[in-house]
């Protein structure tokens, strides 16, 4: 099992882009199942206020640091070698890595218009990609019909990862709800991944991505959507973590446990899976 280090409740996986590449390929070469949640503070906060998705995320196989702040704190805890694993930099890289394997990928969620501009961009990063399938659900609740054919059709392709673009919480919910249903070894969540790489949003320039604060550029590009987010998020996320570090403040994992120390290494809390 990976280490994790305890942020708000939510077990973050201590992990860099090689290695969360390579424990993917493992569980495909080895028969694992399992889903991964790409968090950032968007998700480690509303896992704060529902004890179900931080379930969700402490059941995950992976969680791993879709943002600055959370690969920081890993740092601090002592994993020195972690760093950011974004989706808009785990597809594609994934894509490409996995060429000569021959793994098979199939894509969920978005519109009918963004899967094929988003299929076109993944083969043109990696022409040999395997990409046996895609679905775009409707926006609503499927019927349980219509969710027994999804099933069979994701099934039927003999996909390896399947990549869910539904945004949080919702892939997060997908995924743990589907899991044990698809033989798929892998369930991955990028969020806004399918909009970035099918030309439909921007991201911030490389170098804003690196200090923390490219939710400022995305807030920029969507002000409607995004300001009651990271306006009420962001400074909740800065003052729960700053009474953690102090021990003031002492989540769970557990969605209904009290929250016990393990460890206590740098002011955080660090739980070491053997």
């Amino acid at each position: 099992m990976l280490d994790r280090t305890n942020v708000l409740g939510v077990g973050v996986s201590a992990v860099n882009m090689d290695k969360a590449q390579r424990t993917i390929f493992d569980w495909i070469d080895s028969g694992q199942r399992h889903y991964i949640c790409v968090t950032g503070v968007h998700g480690v906060i509303e896992s704060v206020g529902s004890p179900d998705l931080r379930r969700i995320h402490n059941e995950a196989g992976m969680v791993t640091p879709d943002g600055m702040p959370l690969a920081w704190l890993l740092k601090r805890a002592g994993f020195r070698d972690s760093d950011r694993v974004c989706g808009p930099e785990l597809m594609p890289k994934t894509f490409i890595s996995s060429q000569p394997r021959g793994d098979r990928h199939f894509l969920y969620g978005s519109s009918p218009q963004t899967l094929e501009r988003l299929r076109e961009r993944m083969l043109e990063l990696a022409p040999n990609a395997r990409i046996v399938g895609a679905y775009s659900p409707p926006f609503r609740a499927l019927t349980p019909e219509e969710d027994a054919e999804i099933v069979t059709t994701i099934n039927a392709s003999g996909a390896d990862i399947v990549w869910v673009g539904l945004s949080t919480p919702k892939q997060e919910h997908w995924m743990a709800s589907h899991r044990d249903r698809l033989s798929a070894a892998v369930l991955i969540g990028v969020g806004a991944a399918f909009d970035i790489h099918a030309g439909l949003v921007k991201r911030a320039p490389a170098f804003l991505r690196r200090t923390g604060f490219e939710w400022t550029y995305r807030l920029f590009l969507e002000p409607r959507r995004l300001w009651r987010r990271y306006l009420s998020s962001n400074p909740r996320f800065v003052a729960l973590v700053a009474l953690q570090m102090a021990g003031l403040y002492r989540p769970s994992m557990q969605p209904d446990v009290p929250g016990q120390v393990v460890e206590k290494k740098a002011g955080l809390l660090r739980l070491n899976h053997n």
